[in-house]
């Protein structure tokens, strides 16, 4: 493990740190790693999924990633937008809600 604390050790490393550890080396070391998706693609669809699944405690954190990564705030808009008809309104405007939070914090 790196002398830096990862979001994963940070998060929950304390009280799951077998979970912490595969975490980061088979989620984000192997399977974001892997070539076959950019990392662009690959937070395209973890967004989607988060917003489908109405998984909105790691919205915050994947939006700035994929932002990070390349995905513009117009289209992690355009992608709320789109999913208000195939994953529901409830979970669009609450993702909305988020992405304004996650826009204002990080500048972008």
């Amino acid at each position: 493990m790196a002398d830096e604390p990862t979001n994963a050790r940070k998060n929950f490393g304390d009280i799951a740190p077998h979970l912490a550890d595969i975490t980061d080396k088979v989620l984000f070391g192997d399977v974001w790693e892997n070539l076959t998706l950019s990392p662009r693609d690959r937070s395209l669809v973890t967004i989607t999924c988060l917003i489908s699944l109405y998984r909105m405690n790691e919205m915050p954190f994947h939006l700035i990633r994929a932002l990070e990564n390349g995905v513009t705030r117009d289209e992690i808009i355009e992608t709320i937008s789109h999913l208000a008809f195939y994953a529901g309104w409830p979970p669009a405007m609450t993702s909305l809600q988020i992405a304004r939070k996650v826009f204002e914090e990080t500048g972008r």
